[in-house]
């Protein structure tokens, strides 16, 4: 069965995650920060997936490409970043990178069943160090998120889109972060 003709239109970055499982909660980490520090245009929508699974359906099937950010389990040293690409994106249940990930399964299986899911997906994150119930990333997880963040920019530039970096304004100057005074 496939999904009715849509109008797709820009990309989509979907943070993923748990923040209460450590390392986990990389995806969410790094799509605050990318939200905070960057201004990616109007073309980009920047989601904090959390644990949704199937509520991420119809913001996934809008988009013409998806960057999805995650811990991602693959067996390499811990603080490893990955990257995975198209249908190296596990598309079938049994193969858990991280704790949430059949809710991911779930959700690229049935897009990739209505004939949704957007052509161009990648996913990019770390090879955790610590998923146990804790809040915070681990020293080398945390140590690799501007890697990540990097990636993230340099792939969303690659695909055309204007990313510019947001001003700092350091607490207490005359032009704080929201606006002038």
């Amino acid at each position: 069965m496939s999904g009715s003709p849509r109008t797709r239109h820009g990309t989509v970055v979907i943070g993923l995650g748990n923040p209460l499982l450590a390392d986990d909660g990389l995806g969410l980490e790094v799509v605050g920060r990318l939200a905070r520090g960057y201004d990616c245009g109007p073309d980009v929508e920047l989601e904090d997936g959390g644990t949704w699974g199937m509520n991420l359906l119809p913001i996934l099937e809008q988009a013409e490409r998806v960057i999805f950010i995650d811990a991602i389990r693959t067996g390499a040293a811990p603080g490893t970043v990955q990257r995975l690409d198209g249908d190296a994106i596990p598309r079938q249940l049994g193969l858990k990178l991280s704790p949430h990930q059949v809710d991911l399964q779930d959700l690229v299986a049935v897009a990739t069943l209505r004939g949704t899911f957007p052509e161009v997906a990648v996913a990019i994150g770390v090879e955790p160090e610590v998923v146990e119930t804790r809040a915070g990333l681990s020293s080398t997880v945390a140590g690799r998120l501007d890697d990540v963040l990097d990636d993230v920019v340099h792939q969303l530039r690659g695909w055309g889109h204007d990313v510019v970096v947001r001003p700092y304004f350091p607490p207490g100057s005359p032009f704080p972060s929201g606006g002038r005074t």
